[in-house]
């Protein structure tokens, strides 16, 4: 009977396993096909409108899959695993496009960074028992923080990069790239924290409490 027990509990526990798998692999196959599907329309209304990639680079709607994919990533607590910031410039020629258009994206990039961090600041500050001095020169600091924390953002390549000819010479270039979410947060915290402490008479704790910083 002890026997037949134990039997019955291991058939049970492989079978719960198993469904848990499946469930993870149709959760991810549902996200993947969410993303094929959005990757595919997008395609189509670029490729109207006179859109392609650089010879050698994915098609299209492969590299549109990838962003979707990213996009519709989430963490275990719900949040986005990546921030994507979009970058769009004309210049006559193809590098200069793309420079421009990748600093314009990492200067939105840094400005959602910038933005988030500001709200965390502003809900922890009144818990820190500042005075309106130090509360003001934190607000201050972070306010005018988007071209440090962009400094901080490390080499990121495109996850999509597409060009199209506009008028007789000039060229341009749309592109998106992504960067993992809690990196850029952390890497923004300690910069500002940096930056704090030279300007501010707030002792460390306080700053480290108010950034998260552990």
């Amino acid at each position: 009977m002890k026997r037949q027990f134990i039997l019955l509990f291991s058939i049970l526990l492989t079978l719960s396993f198993a469904n848990l798998s499946c469930a993870q692999r149709s959760g991810l196959k549902k996200r993947d096909i969410r993303a094929m599907k959005q990757a595919r329309k997008e395609a189509r209304k670029m490729k109207k409108d006179g859109w392609d990639v650089a010879p050698g680079s994915l098609p299209i709607d492969k590299a549109l899959e990838r962003s979707w994919a990213m996009q519709l990533d989430f963490d275990e607590e719900g949040k986005k695993k990546f921030l994507d910031a979009d970058g769009n410039a004309v210049a006559e020629s193809k590098s200069a496009a793309d420079l421009q258009a990748l600093e314009l994206a990492k200067l939105n990039l840094a400005g959602q960074i910038e933005t988030q961090v500001a709200a965390l600041v502003e809900a922890s500050v009144a818990n820190q028992q500042l005075s309106r001095e130090e509360a003001a020169s934190v607000t201050k600091v972070v306010a005018g923080s988007k071209n440090m924390i962009k400094n901080v953002i490390n080499e990121v390549d495109p996850v999509y990069k597409v060009y199209r000819d506009v008028g007789r010479k000039n060229v341009e270039v749309q592109l998106k790239i992504f960067y993992d979410r809690e990196n850029a947060m952390n890497g923004a915290k300690k910069v500002l924290r940096n930056k704090l402490a030279e300007e501010t008479n707030i002792i460390h704790e306080k700053l480290d409490n108010i950034l998260d910083l552990k």
